[in-house]
């Protein structure tokens, strides 16, 4: 049973009483799903840029996703990929860059001249300018490539006491398993997601260590099932899956009863 939920607000007792119970068409309809914004709104905008994030905000996103990196000089920045070739107009690793170099960056005519001179965010940027606005699903990006990010994330957190539950929601996520038990140790009150697009990772007894430390299983669209949802909620975690395009892909994961859609498209999952 997973490690925080299991003593909170009986969501495990329902889980014992009726762990198999299907929701009625009427019902599901109802379910909240929560809508989150994948890098912000990039398929209306430039990704990880304050442009996709003001847009998911205006399309009421329950969340916005963002990737965490780290300078050379030893800022937290906000980007998806290790090097800064493909969303900028500079090329090299991100952690070869000062933040200075970074900040001086075009992250935005890539996707239109109309978003010329948007910057790459700082972590602390997007924390203060959102938290309160709207929920944060913070991707630890390589965090094997940034020893110690994890304590660098925390504490940014902890600065702003969104280490505590009863303040705005926040979610750690990350393909590196151990890095999410590291900021399960560090962050015991903040919800930690996994994330896969391998079938390996879904068997009961891979299910059943995750939820030892984390809170979410986080999947690919393309190996989700309706057993997987059944199972993943079974052991006490929620299920967010990725990465919807299309609605056709929306409507699937809305059809599974999945917890969350992390999407580029926050209309495709909830029109407004």
């Amino acid at each position: 049973m997973n490690k925080k939920w299991a003593a909170g607000a009986g969501i495990a007792l329902a889980l014992l009483i009726s762990p198999i119970t299907q929701p009625s068409l009427a019902e599901a309809a109802e379910t909240k799903i929560d809508n989150v914004a994948h890098r912000g709104a990039s398929g209306y905008a430039p990704e990880n840029t304050i442009a996709a994030f003001d847009k998911a905000v205006e399309m009421k996103a329950d969340y916005i996703e963002i990737d965490v990196q780290r300078s050379n000089d030893g800022e937290l920045v906000v980007i998806h990929d290790t090097t800064v070739d493909r969303t900028t107009d500079g090329s090299g690793p991100v952690q070869s860059l000062t933040y200075s170099e970074l900040r001086n960056l075009d992250a935005g005519s890539w996707k239109g001249t109309e978003f010329a001179g948007e910057k790459i965010p700082s972590f602390d940027e997007i924390l203060d300018r959102y938290h309160g606005k709207v929920g944060i699903l913070i991707e630890l990006k390589a965090p094997e490539l940034y020893p110690g990010i994890e304590e660098n994330v925390a504490l940014e957190l902890k600065e702003r006491n969104l280490d505590k539950p009863q303040n705005e929601k926040t979610i750690i996520q990350s393909f590196h398993f151990e890095s999410m038990k590291k900021m399960n140790n560090l962050l015991p009150k903040v919800p930690i997601g996994v994330l896969t697009s391998s079938r390996l990772h879904t068997t009961q007894q891979a299910l059943k260590e995750f939820s030892t430390y984390a809170d979410y299983f986080n999947p690919s669209y393309t190996i989700v099932t309706k057993e997987l949802v059944n199972q993943v909620h079974e052991e006490g975690m929620k299920i967010q899956s990725w990465t919807v395009r299309s609605q056709e892909t929306a409507d699937f994961l809305l059809e599974m009863q999945v917890d969350g859609i992390i999407t580029d498209y926050p209309d495709y999952v909830d029109p407004k």
